[in-house]
């Protein structure tokens, strides 16, 4: 065998090494370091159980987070996210309680109502130039004072239908909970959908120069329209799913993913100025946050310190990585 034969496999073994996004790369180390850790206090943080019991907790936020990276490969950002998840799971609870035709048009009717609010977004941004952390802010805002007026203020009193729980906490695979099925389908969809579609390629490009893409013939508003509602119907569908977890919707339960979603995108590799990002990195970035979560809870930490640390580490991966541009 020749020396250029031989050389072949090191060559192809590098070039596939450089292929390889640090980000991701140093999500995953941050797991691997993260499931180390865990089972120093915890025996059974690394239990197949409890390994499968925060994989469910991670499924919610990706499914929010998801949407969130279509909007961040733009450019752009969603502030809405905590009310759109409100919305959806409130409306979806509301409509469960008008008997069997409710409980049919549940999900989808959370589902439309988030995209609802998203299409709106996409028209603000893509139609009449309104930069989209005000727009989104200000729908966040109308959404908020709807779903406070709809409910006088008060914790929601319809619940969730059987079949948002089911597909939140049932089994149809037997040791895979539904929420991590509906998580995986979503994202296959989501891979399949930014890199083998005309529409996938569109928002990498707008991401990249939006004049660039607009003057190769790209249709940059419709793209940017149909990002952002597909990004409100996801936070909505979160929010269904949260819903159905929990039996029933709650005031603000989607506050607590406006800054995960957006993490969760950024951590993964997505370059926060938009046109570069792989859906890996995104699920990287969203494992890492709930374990994150999960093992300053099982170290007992006050929530003061939590706070402090998840923050800390936030910023620390956003200095590394999310100034980036390509």
């Amino acid at each position: 065998m020749s020396d250029a034969t031989a050389s072949q496999p090191a060559r192809r073994g590098i070039a596939m090494l450089r292929r390889i996004d640090p980000a991701v790369a140093a999500s995953f180390g941050c797991i691997l370091l993260l499931l180390l850790v865990g089972s120093l206090y915890s025996r059974s943080f690394l239990s197949p159980d409890y390994l499968l019991q925060q994989l469910k907790v991670a499924s919610f936020l990706g499914v929010i987070a998801t949407g969130m990276m279509l909007v961040i490969l733009l450019g752009q950002i969603d502030l809405s996210v905590p009310w759109v998840v409100t919305t959806g799971a409130m409306m979806a609870c509301a409509a469960a309680a008008h008997g069997t035709t409710g409980a049919i048009i549940a999900i989808p009717c959370g589902i439309l109502c988030g995209a609802a609010i998203g299409l709106l977004n996409g028209v603000g941004v893509a139609y009449l130039r309104i930069p989209s952390m005000i727009i989104t802010l200000a729908t966040n805002a109308v959404a908020q004072g709807l779903m406070v007026a709809y409910t006088g203020g008060f914790a929601p009193q319809d619940s969730a239908s059987k079949a948002m729980r089911y597909l939140a906490t049932g089994t149809i695979v037997p040791g895979v909970p539904n929420a991590v099925l509906v998580w995986a389908i979503i994202g296959g969809a989501a891979i399949w959908l930014l890199s083998r579609t005309t529409f996938g390629r569109a928002i990498y490009a707008i991401g990249n120069r939006e004049r660039a893409a607009y003057l190769s013939g790209i249709d940059t508003r419709r793209i940017t329209m149909l990002a952002f509602a597909l990004s409100g119907a996801l936070s909505a569908f979160g929010g269904v799913l949260l819903a159905g977890y929990a039996s029933k919707a709650a005031q603000s339960m989607g506050d607590a993913y406006l800054l995960p979603s957006i993490a969760a995108v950024v951590l993964g590799g997505t370059h926060i100025l938009g046109g570069r990002g792989s859906y890996l990195g995104t699920v990287a970035g969203v494992v890492l946050i709930t374990l994150l979560q999960s093992i300053l809870s099982v170290m007992q930490i006050s929530e003061a310190g939590r706070q402090l640390i998840y923050g800390a580490v936030i910023i620390l991966m956003l200095l590394i990585y999310g100034r980036q541009k390509l």
